[in-house]
């Protein structure tokens, strides 16, 4: 008899360990099989909220069928803590894509950001939402910095999902990037001085609510000395420039006359070649830089005063490059200034088509520059 109980509760525990591994096995295809979700959503995250709650939201939107089973799995992949946010959860999404989507990813990925641009002209606000169907941004309000908030904001900014960013546009100063900041309703903290020229790299940088404007200039500037760093250290050796500085300098002035991508290794090569010739760089941008010091837009035309007038900037009476870069040049306009490549140009002029005809004699130069006049005179008769 005893034999025959021990042999029954050896069958059953046989059965039983095989129901386990069968349920196990199961578990573990459903944990990692394409969910039933039809199309992608954004999914919120509160501060304060739990796997239970979270579990109970993805199955009303139809992400996963069983919310206990996304539990268990979450406890047994040992995933770290919930994190607050809004998540992009793609079409079919898996649950432990989800999981580690709300766990271990990185910063939101889906929802409402505000950035915050600080352009050239001027610096603006652009509230926008992710369309998770599309993948695209959908404008939802824009409005001038440091003016009235409109209510689209406020609806935004204390919501957990909301991302904040800084954009910086290549081609501005320094005082424009603090003036910028300064107006940034979601920083913290002082500006005591305006940062050196030059030195802020352009970029986008995502923030907190809070985050400190000297923190961030900080982080532009570490940015700025690893860009310049990196091209100096893989500069054109043969370029006429004496340190870093110098090619910041350069990089800025050609990120002023040009803003097409294509042009700006030419560019840089021209004032290489003045440089290299003994000529004066005689560029507009600097002669502007030498009467506003950066410190806003000219918003008209130089004067024959202001060409004749002697600042440190004024490459058509001093010789070599000013003293101090005009602007904060992006990467391209470094990489541009530290590797010009070959050309034999000496001259260029605006064409009419927002580029500029180049040339290496100034009888050819002459002629471009007839060409761009009878462009300037139709417009003006128009």
């Amino acid at each position: 008899m005893w034999r025959g109980l021990a042999s029954n509760a050896l069958g059953l525990l046989i059965v039983g360990l095989v129901a386990f591994a069968a349920a196990v096995s199961w578990a573990e295809r459903e944990w990692r099989a394409a969910g039933p979700l039809g199309g992608a959503i954004c999914l919120e995250v509160e501060t304060g909220s739990n796997m239970r709650r979270v579990s109970e939201t993805l199955a009303e939107q139809g992400a996963i069928s069983r919310p206990a089973l996304f539990r268990a799995g979450v406890g047994y992949a040992d995933l770290p803590g919930l994190k607050a946010g809004s998540f992009l959860v793609p079409e079919g999404a898996s649950m432990e894509e989800i999981a580690r989507s709300i766990t271990e990813g990185g910063p939101s990925t889906c929802g409402t950001e505000v950035v915050f641009r600080i352009g050239v002209t001027a610096s603006d606000v652009l509230v926008r939402a992710l369309d998770p169907e599309t993948g695209a941004f959908e404008r939802v309000a824009e409005f001038d910095a440091g003016g009235e908030l409109p209510p689209e904001y406020g609806e935004v900014a204390d919501r957990a999902d909301t991302r904040f960013r800084v954009t910086v546009a290549e081609g501005v100063t320094s005082w424009q990037v603090a003036e910028g900041l300064r107006a940034a309703p979601f920083l913290a903290g002082d500006i005591p001085e305006v940062p050196a020229e030059g030195t802020l790299a352009p970029d986008s940088y995502e923030v907190r609510v809070g985050t400190d404007r000297g923190e961030l200039l900080a982080a532009m500037a570490a940015s700025q000395s690893e860009i310049l760093a990196a091209a100096w250290e893989a500069r054109d050796p043969t370029v006429p420039l004496q340190s870093p500085e110098e090619a910041l300098i350069l990089a800025s002035i050609v990120e002023k006359e040009t803003g097409l991508p294509e042009e700006r290794q030419e560019v840089a090569g021209v004032f290489v070649n003045r440089l290299r010739e003994g000529m004066r760089l005689q560029t507009d941008p600097t002669v502007i830089y030498g009467v506003t010091r950066g410190e806003g837009v000219l918003g008209r035309g130089l004067r024959r005063s202001e060409l004749d007038r002697e600042t440190p900037w004024n490459t058509y009476l001093i010789d070599g490059l000013p003293p101090t870069p005009i602007a904060n040049p992006g990467a391209a306009s470094i990489l541009a200034a530290t590797d010009p490549g070959s050309t034999d140009n000496l001259f260029f002029v605006a064409d009419g088509t927002g580029g500029h005809a180049f040339a290496a004699t100034l009888a050819e130069h002459n002629e471009n520059v007839a060409r761009w006049r009878e462009i300037e005179a139709q417009a003006a008769g128009q």
